[in-house]
């Protein structure tokens, strides 16, 4: 190793002084979007000291650096699932099976706006939303038709929704059941992740301590009637999106993750019957290298804190299994077909950090939601890379790589700072209150959009390299009368139920939320009789309120 110093001082002074004499760098400091300086050059010097086997060891086992499987993709490669939701259910359903049709190996469900805030279609804040954003989900009656003709027992879904997740989960069960599908048969996740919605997102209902009563009735239930299903997928993504670095991304995820897992040992669950059915959902953001390294620091970080800080035993407890979806907020309005190159960049990167899960954005997102030609260009980035590429042949390819394993060192020990940090404010619901992780994210998003304004950071086709475009004419537009749809579908949706069955379960949740129990079975009662997401969110209103942010 001293012998590498020294040659490293000799090339140094002037093998590399002599170029940046006659050709100077283009930028007196190179940085990573998280602030970590990147160096001319890596070396052996960089891992002095680390030892393999307590900071990498192998695919498979603790720590899990290399990955969670033993052969990766070699064996299977990781799930294909495009995020897709508009207009009604059947518009969707017709989405989704086209997805099927095309090679899409899962499903993932975007919900409209007033399904994520627990409002039927025809209230009155739903108005103009109905449909825009996701499918609109009003009751047990769209989502059989949502799912109709797909076999649940055979398709993993993941359901982005959080403040009425209980809800949308318990929809599906009774769809699965009316498919003749018993819970135990049924995979997915549900994303269920309430604390990154106060801090980023904003789709919240309830107060956090109702919120966290949900969540672990949820992680109850499903760890005796759902061994398949993962009951959580605590969201990194958003909280990128909304302006984190990488660091913050990992470092405010794990402790929304510590809080739910605190709350679930506090309920009484052993950490080893909830914990293998976590899971977490990512960002895979433009810096290539600070994304791969993320994900490996990440996996390293989560298996040290499930088995140091809360004793887990069971290697699957200790494993971060999770989904990725590229970057939204990198998208360009300018020149959308440069995002299919941006994508194609943020899926390698998802892919050699080793993901479970992939969404991949399509190119007309900064535009609208995507057409089917987009999201089928979209799709096939990711087969392109999974059969074509090679990188899925071997684990960890990158791993041993001076860089890639200096930088995940850091990005760990950036983001276990965050985490002591939070600890000291009380964990992360105190954070969230206090406004800290907010903060951070502001500030973090402040300087970033700095740097585009500056220059400072190239956006291609935004800040630099412009050209004058035609108006894109292929976008997908909602039809303006799905809400009008909606509402008359709830009309005779309500006009042909047992009334005063829906009547008697919602008074049962009712007394059951001013209780103690489980809510699970109480919230399948009222799905089972057509009650709809609104009146049951409006009853659990009655018991918990609303959260208003200050």
């Amino acid at each position: 190793m001293q012998d590498v110093k020294e040659a490293q001082k000799i090339w140094e002074t002037s093998t590399l002084e002599k170029l940046r004499s006659r050709f100077p760098e283009r930028k007196q400091e190179f940085c990573t979007p998280s602030g970590l300086e990147v160096k001319t050059l890596y070396t052996p010097v960089d891992l002095e000291g680390t030892d393999y086997m307590t900071n990498l060891g192998f695919p498979g086992e603790y720590p899990f650096t290399r990955g969670v499987q033993p052969n990766m993709y070699r064996g299977r490669l990781w799930t294909m699932r495009q995020y897709a939701g508009f207009g009604t259910a059947e518009e969707t359903n017709a989405r989704f099976r086209y997805l099927l049709s095309q090679g899409q190996t899962g499903l993932s469900v975007a919900f409209d706006l007033p399904t994520q805030i627990g409002y039927d279609s025809d209230h009155h804040l739903a108005e103009g939303e109905v449909g825009k954003v996701g499918v609109a989900i009003d009751s047990l009656a769209d989502m059989e038709v949502l799912f109709d003709q797909i076999p649940l027992d055979r398709v993993s879904t993941s359901m982005t929704i959080n403040a009425p997740a209980a809800i949308l989960l318990a929809m599906y069960i009774v769809v699965a059941e009316k498919q003749g599908i018993e819970p135990s048969k049924l995979s997915g996740t549900i994303q269920n992740d309430i604390l990154k919605e106060y801090v980023a997102r904003g789709t919240y209902i309830f107060p956090p301590k109702p919120s966290m009563r949900l969540i672990t009735d949820v992680f109850e239930y499903c760890s005796k009637h759902m061994p398949e299903w993962n009951t959580i997928s605590i969201s990194g993504y958003h909280i990128r999106e909304a302006g984190a670095t990488a660091v913050q991304e990992v470092a405010f995820t794990f402790a929304n993750g510590i809080e739910y897992v605190k709350a679930a040992v506090e309920k009484g669950l052993d950490v080893d019957v909830f914990a293998p059915r976590l899971s977490f959902f990512f960002n895979a953001h433009i810096d290539f290298f600070e994304e791969i390294a993320k994900f490996r620091a990440a996996r390293r970080l989560w298996a040290r804190i499930m088995k140091e800080r809360f004793g887990a035993k069971n290697p699957r407890s200790q494993m971060l299994r999770f989904h990725t979806q590229t970057a939204g907020c990198t998208l360009t309005a300018q020149q959308p077909d440069n995002n299919v190159v941006r994508v194609t960049l943020q899926a390698l990167s998802a892919v050699l950090g080793g993901t479970q899960s992939l969404h991949t954005n399509s190119r007309d997102e900064a535009l609208s939601l995507p057409t089917e030609e987009s999201v089928r260009i979209a799709l096939r980035t990711q087969q392109i890379i999974g059969f074509e590429s090679g990188v899925c042949d071997t684990v960890d390819p990158l791993g041993g790589s001076y860089y890639i394993e200096s930088l995940t060192d850091r990005i760990e020990a950036a983001a276990q700072e965050y985490i002591d940090k939070i600890d000291s404010i009380g964990g992360a619901a105190a954070a969230i209150e206090k406004g800290y992780m907010q903060k951070e994210i502001q500030d973090s998003a402040y300087h970033y959009q700095k740097q585009i304004e500056s220059g400072e950071r190239i956006v291609v086709g935004v800040n630099k390299f412009q050209a004058e475009e035609r108006r894109t004419e292929k976008l997908l537009r909602v039809d303006p009368l799905v809400g009008r749809a909606q509402k008359e579908k709830l009309k005779r949706l309500k006009a042909s139920r047992d009334q005063a069955a829906v009547d008697r379960a919602l008074s049962n949740l009712h007394e059951a939320a001013q209780g103690s129990e489980n809510m699970m079975p109480f919230i399948l009662e009222a799905v089972r009789h057509y009650a709809t997401l609104g009146e049951i969110c409006g009853c659990l209103r009655k018991v918990f309120g609303e959260y208003r942010a200050e």
